[in-house]
């Protein structure tokens, strides 16, 4: 292989931060807001106040369709999957109360739950069987009076390895636990039916696999689970303005301050992209990528890669830990300067999950792709990792 062809190009293989390209379109639906709209929702009723208003709720309706969502009303626009996820565990947690989460967590969940320690709110991992399966015998076994939640990431960030959403919302529905899903590698990549899988919550984010603006989330709630969730932050809504206390009907309820309407109407414009093309469709393509790189991994030597090979519980996130041959560091860097090959290294802010895995403390180096990437950039990837660790 030549460096010199590496250098002359750039190789995006770090889909599961943000996605890159961004849907097609995305950039005249801003332009659209910004320059022909501009205008505020909930304030006012005159043309482009109103124009603005019925492309979010046409955006509420989207994400309805995409994942199962019954009310558009219950579909909340948050600043992101991190606001998203605190809004769940600190607006339904209280003291006393027990938590259950995979081994494989993000500190987008774990980071807030640590916090409430010092509140009396506790938590349990479940453990993983054979092939990074969820024990939920052993979940039942960890079940206590008072748990409140299960909070499961939909697949790692770390691995890709994907659990499965309707025995969870089963293992809750019979025991009387609320169900909340991190769907951060997931959405826009894997069919998702939030009311087939009895999820409470749903945190979604636009700029992953929506292909969508960066500071965006989506909040998906069920009725019941919206009733008893404690607003995070309050203040004006734009409606029941002669009143100091916060509305308690949806969405108005979590939707305090004024929206991000400008990445709003990007991801009105990249949902519609995702609904025309198919989520099926783009996970068939996605699959495809991944069975060529980790089929790819095989013929190399001194790698390991963690998770599942079951391709039907994965994503297109995989880990390489290189520690036999190379730093990971100095992997991740000369691929990116030598080949023009962008991965991530470290530890991916889930650090029980490396543990879990065996590759803390040195971390891995992270591949993620999506439909947007092709089989030659898998094979360049592939090449420039043997070539780096010959």
């Amino acid at each position: 292989m030549s460096k010199n062809i590496f250098q002359q190009q750039m190789i995006y293989l770090d889909q599961a931060a943000t996605s890159r390209p961004k849907a097609s379109g995305v950039g005249e639906a801003m332009r659209s807001y910004i320059e022909d709209v501009c205008a505020n929702v909930n304030r006012s009723t005159y043309a482009p106040a109103t124009d603005a208003a019925l492309l979010v709720l046409e955006t509420r309706e989207q994400l309805c369709s995409l994942f199962g969502g019954g009310d558009p009303s219950h579909v909340v626009f948050t600043p992101g999957q991190t606001v998203s996820l605190n809004m769940v565990i600190k607006g339904a947690l209280h003291p006393g109360d027990h938590v259950l989460v995979s081994p494989l967590e993000h500190n987008g969940v774990m980071r807030p739950l640590t916090q409430l320690l010092d509140d009396g709110v506790d938590f349990d991992r479940i453990p993983l069987r054979d092939d990074d399966q969820l024990d939920f015998d052993a979940a039942a076994r960890l079940v206590r009076p008072n748990t409140r939640l299960l909070l499961l990431t939909h697949a790692s960030n770390v691995s890709g390895t994907v659990f499965p959403l309707e025995e969870a919302g089963a293992f809750c529905r019979g025991r009387d636990i609320a169900f909340a899903v991190d769907a951060a590698q997931t959405g826009g990549h894997l069919p998702i039916d939030a009311a087939c899988a009895k999820i409470d919550a749903l945190c979604v984010p636009a700029h992953k696999g929506l292909r969508g603006p960066n500071g965006v989330g989506a909040l998906l709630l069920s009725p019941e689970f919206a009733a008893t969730l404690e607003p995070l932050i309050t203040g004006g809504t734009g409606s029941d303005s002669h009143t100091e206390v916060q509305p308690d009907y949806m969405p108005d309820r979590f939707e305090s301050g004024t929206p991000n309407l400008p990445g709003i109407y990007w991801l009105h414009a990249a949902l519609a992209k995702l609904l025309e093309e198919g989520v099926a469709a783009r996970h068939e393509a996605e699959t495809a990528l991944l069975n060529r790189f980790l089929t790819g991994l095989d013929a190399i030597d001194g790698v390991y890669v963690p998770g599942t090979r079951d391709l039907t519980r994965r994503v297109g996130v995989v880990s390489v830990d290189c520690t036999k041959r190379r730093d990971n560091a100095e992997v991740a860097d000369r691929l990116a300067n030598e080949y023009g090959i962008l991965t991530r290294c470290g530890l991916h802010c889930a650090p029980n999950a490396h543990k879990t895995y065996g590759t803390f403390p040195q971390g891995t180096v992270r591949f993620s792709f999506n439909s947007t990437n092709t089989e030659e950039e898998i094979d360049a990837a592939l090449s420039a990792l043997a070539e780096l660790l010959a």
